[in-house]
This record gives structure tokens, C-alpha cells and sequence, in this order.
């Protein structure tokens, strides 16, 4: 277990990669088929899509970026899934509900290694031992 325990880091950010990647292409997929960015909800979804998936790949504000999507992903749920039926399977929602609570663990552990993120705490604390 100590083998995996010390690769924990580096597990999280090929979590983040992978989830920041599909979720990026979710939002290139819909902004390529046309969606417009002005109808309600699908337009600011996409972009949410978009510009959230994309900082989430490379660990850029990824705890805010997280919470963000988390909530967006919430809400196309509550919103657009749950009134069609009670479970999500039934009602086409378990991609919007695993995002939702993917993000949401993003949000508790941050990044991970290999992230801007992290780079950017390691720069702050160089930059304070410094003083």
C-alpha cells in the first residue's frame, strides 16, 4: 500500500487530466454542432464546458473552476435531467451527475501534481522563504 500511497499525487492529476479533457470536448462538441451561445442554458453551459474543462486539464484555478462546473453540471441535473425521471438512468442524467461529483471532489483535493497550480504554490513558497 505505500506504493500507492506515495503515487497519490500523481494518480489525482491523471484524474484531473482525464476529467478536464472529456469535459472540454463536451463543450467543443456542442459549441461545433451549432449551439448558440445566447439560448438558455446550453449557451453559457458550453462555455462553462469549454473554458472550465480546459482549466481543469492544466490545473489553472482548478479548485474554482471545479466548484463552478461542479455546480453547472448540478444544475443541468436538476434542471434538465430530473423532471424527465426520479433516477439517473432513467431519466439520461449520469454523465451530468458523475461530473457533478467528480468536480466536487476537485474542489476538496485540488489538482494534484502536474498542474500550473502547483507550480505556481511552489513558486509562492520559494518566492516567501525568500523574505
Amino acid at each position: 500500500m505505500q506504493f500507492l500511497e506515495q503515487r497519490r499525487d500523481q494518480a489525482l492529476a491523471l484524474f484531473r487530466i482525464v476529467i478536464g479533457f472529456f469535459f472540454l470536448i463536451h463543450g467543443v462538441q456542442k459549441i461545433s454542432a451549432g449551439t448558440s451561445l445566447l439560448s438558455w442554458p446550453a449557451g453559457p453551459m458550453s462555455l462553462i464546458e469549454l473554458i472550465g474543462g480546459g482549466l481543469i486539464l492544466v490545473g489553472l484555478w482548478t479548485r474554482w473552476a471545479a466548484f463552478i462546473s461542479s455546480g453547472a453540471m448540478a444544475y443541468a441535473y436538476f434542471v434538465v435531467h430530473q423532471p424527465r425521471g426520479l433516477l439517473p438512468i432513467a431519466n439520461g442524467g449520469e454523465l451530468a451527475a458523475v461530473y457533478s461529483w467528480a468536480f466536487l471532489l476537485l474542489v476538496f483535493t485540488g489538482a494534484g501534481a502536474w498542474s500550473i497550480d502547483a507550480l505556481r504554490s511552489k513558486s509562492s513558497k520559494k518566492s516567501l522563504a525568500n523574505v
